[in-house]
């Protein structure tokens, strides 16, 4: 049995529209979103094989970053799978850039999210693998092998989360909600640290659950919401489909609801514009 057999979701070779009903829905997306499934089944195999491995080989990018074969494998592996099946499509990824298509589809990888968890042996990474479709995207997955969890979702299909369908809090004040965040030093680095450290205080808990799980756990119902100063469009464009799946919302810190943005605010929606204004990214609050 594959290395990543048992993190795979139990339907993810049927998709969940077999469950529901999707009216005024654009039936390739399902085809897409299976597709996005097995990509994730196949970085699962590699990534897994190599975590904790005590031969890892790790680099440090022009950016001071770190990158493990395990990351260079798995994206290696994924636009091979896309080259070979949806020769038309486009790629870009973290680690080898962009692979321009010709038909306005473009698949965005993240091979590891999290790599610095994953070189010193937690559990809280994944990969990150999103489709884009004339400027939109409609497929997102995350999958996360050594947490035994997968989360997706694509428009019009709702966000899952093992299978089951998932959606975000009510949490409707600051003092009542969860922040979850990677890093403290990055957002002093941007010129926020005095506005994040006073946002946090107003929450009820702020807990570092970083990276792509942060954002996911909005998205589940598990935290309320995720702020990140840095982020890049392969961080952020699976994550936009799955929370905003979910219902709640996803955006730069000015506000604007796109991946390529730079940073990232996931919220359960009602939390949103507070949390902007709380970052001065808004004149007044809600």
């Amino acid at each position: 049995m594959p290395a990543a057999a048992w993190a795979r979701p139990p339907c993810s070779r049927c998709h969940p529209r077999r469950r529901f009903r999707l009216i005024d829905r654009d039936r390739s997306i399902d085809e897409d979103l299976a597709f996005a499934l097995e990509l994730a089944d196949a970085a699962d195999d590699i990534t897994l094989a190599r975590y904790r491995a005590t031969n890892l080989v790790v680099h440090t990018k022009p950016d001071l970053t770190p990158v493990t074969e395990a990351d260079q494998a798995a994206e290696k592996a994924l636009r091979a799978r896309i080259e070979a099946e949806r020769p038309r499509d486009g790629v870009v990824g973290e680690e080898y850039g962009e692979t321009t298509g010709s038909g306005g589809r473009r698949w965005i990888l993240d091979p590891i999210d999290g790599t610095k968890s994953f070189v010193r042996g937690i559990p809280a990474w994944g990969t990150l693998i999103a489709l884009e479709r004339d400027g939109e995207d409609v497929v997102g997955v995350v999958s996360a092998p050594a947490l035994r969890r997968r989360w997706w979702a694509s428009r019009g299909g709702g966000a899952f989360a093992d299978s089951e369908p998932i959606g975000v809090s009510r949490v409707s004040a600051l003092e009542d909600a969860l922040l979850c965040y990677t890093s403290l030093p990055a957002f002093e680095d941007h010129g926020l640290g005095q506005e994040f450290r006073a946002l946090a205080a107003r929450c009820w808990a702020a807990r570092g659950f970083s990276d792509c799980w942060a954002h996911v756990l909005v998205a589940e119902g598990s935290a309320d919401l995720a702020v990140e100063p840095v982020m890049n469009l392969w961080d952020n464009a699976p994550l936009q489909v799955i929370v905003e799946e979910a219902g709640g919302r996803f955006t730069d810190l000015e506000g604007r609801a796109r991946a390529d943005g730079g940073s990232a605010v996931t919220t359960n929606g009602l939390l949103h514009e507070v949390v902007l204004a709380a970052l001065g990214r808004r004149d007044k609050e809600q």
